[in-house]
């Protein structure tokens, strides 16, 4: 059987390995968008590993776009297979699927309206909103820690990968001619003690492994000192008459922000001013994150007891409608923000930015891994002019960068998670969803492990298991 690296290769974004057994079973782990720049997009996001109507199943790991965000492209393509996910995953993919879709649909009419020029051909999207509700036919729910069989005999298995609601690391038992196989995936891991979720579980002992990579040669910041520095960037920002503007996934960093914030309030530690949740899918996703307490940790639970909702305020408004979103940008009073999307490629964030950054009184709060040749990278770089819309605009607001609300496993993390299996089995650790200086960097670091077979394998490498 072989195994092909297609997406998230040498890269952070795009998930998808190609898994073709010997009776010619083929299985995708992950089928994810890749986010970038929209040439490289365009390419990537629309050549397969392999004719979509032929993979008999996906098993995704979790439900953020670049994990999942190309099942509806799959299926508009021809794919007819299931996929397996979580039940928490499955409810998040159904909106956050046709969110995608609803994008892809209006930036398509954005380009052809405003910026296509004349005699260039329309821009079509990538797939549309019915493409979305029907791949959510082909998804088939299963429980943490209950081993199932997909196509081909395989057995597989997800734990819990303390990334997101519902993400999971699995297991595939494979076929093998009497020999045990089994091959592991950990999907995004999760950085141990944050305030919602449960912490990574282990995994057994595996023959190979297929590992994340983001943030190799990175320590985080401690957990423990989120709610401080949220604190204090809130209150300088507030004193300064500005206000701070979050971009943040919709999914998980949106809900660990507001629970932060819903703490701040209670203890008195953050001034009196609006705070509000600009993006429907994170006002749907939140109500998922209501309906599967099953994935919340022990802490959180004791929590409820004195505060039965985790994710509201006094002064903390979700926001919905377009036009609601758009007079936000006319308050000339201190409030926060936390929009979509977190690496600031699409959606409301852009019009926040787009009336925040000229201003020094202002600040944009950065909490997740920015991928390279995104708008929010650039901002990381405190870059002197950035363009929103394509126009520039000088960025003079204060950039705050915290990674204590990283939702990844930093290096220390991975290597502990990594050094944690039976070393006697394991053949090979592959790396992926990193940038190259990460993998090598965290790769250095297995090997002061004991861990030295390790791999960073380019776009379409293809190994024999």
């Amino acid at each position: 059987m072989t195994l092909t690296f297609w997406g998230a290769a040498q890269t952070v974004t795009g998930s998808l390995h190609y898994l073709e057994l010997d009776d010619g079973t083929r299985l995708f782990l992950d089928c994810g968008l890749f986010q970038g720049r929209r040439s490289e997009a365009k390419a990537l996001n629309t050549e397969w590993p392999c004719e979509p109507s032929s993979v008999d199943a996906v098993l995704l790991s979790h439900a953020h776009i670049d994990h999942a965000g190309l099942l509806p492209k799959l299926y508009k393509d021809g794919f007819r297979g299931t996929v397996y996910a979580t039940h928490a995953t499955r409810d998040l993919c159904a909106i956050m699927l046709r969110d995608s879709a609803h994008i892809q649909e209006s930036d398509a009419d954005f380009f052809n309206r405003k910026i296509r020029k004349k005699g260039q051909p329309k821009v079509e999207p990538l797939y549309g909103k019915e493409d979305a509700e029907g791949v959510m036919d082909c998804f088939h729910g299963v429980p943490y820690g209950t081993p199932f069989k997909v196509p081909g005999g395989v057995s597989v298995t997800y734990r819990d990968a303390g990334h997101i609601l519902g993400s999971a690391t699995m297991t595939l038992d494979l076929p093998g001619g009497g020999t045990e196989k089994r091959l592991g995936f950990t999907g995004d891991l999760g950085n141990p003690g944050r305030i919602i979720l449960r912490d990574p579980q282990p995994l057994p002992a595996v023959d190979w492994l297929i590992s994340e990579s983001t943030y190799g040669g990175r320590t985080h910041e401690a957990v423990d000192t989120a709610k401080e520095r949220l604190a204090a960037v809130i209150t300088e920002t507030a004193a300064r008459g500005g206000r701070v503007v979050i971009p943040a996934f919709a999914v998980g960093r949106t809900q660990e922000l507001v629970h932060n914030l819903d703490q701040l309030w209670n203890e008195d530690r953050i001034p009196r001013i609006p705070v509000f949740v600009d993006s429907p899918l994170a006002v749907n996703a939140t109500a998922v994150f209501q309906t599967h307490p099953e994935c919340y940790d022990a802490d959180l639970l004791e929590y409820m007891l004195e505060d039965p909702n985790p994710f509201g305020f006094e002064r903390l408004e979700y926001v919905r409608e377009a036009q609601r979103s758009k007079e936000l940008n006319g308050l000339r009073v201190p409030f926060v923000v936390i929009s979509a999307s977190g690496m600031c490629e699409a959606g409301r964030i852009l019009h926040h930015l787009r009336n925040t950054v000229e201003s020094d009184k202002n600040t944009v709060l950065i909490v997740g891994y920015q991928a390279e040749h995104t708008l929010g990278r650039r901002i990381v770089e405190r870059r002197d002019e950035i363009k929103i819309f394509g126009q520039p605009h000088p960025l003079r607001a204060r950039v705050e960068v915290m990674n204590t609300f990283s939702a990844h496993a930093d290096e220390p993390g991975l290597v502990d998670y990594i050094g944690a299996l039976d070393q006697d089995r394991l053949r090979t650790v592959f790396l992926v969803h990193g940038d190259p200086e990460r993998q090598a960097a965290l790769t250095d670091a297995l090997a002061e492990a004991g861990i030295g077979n390790v791999e960073s394998p380019e776009r379409g490498h293809t190994v024999t298991l």
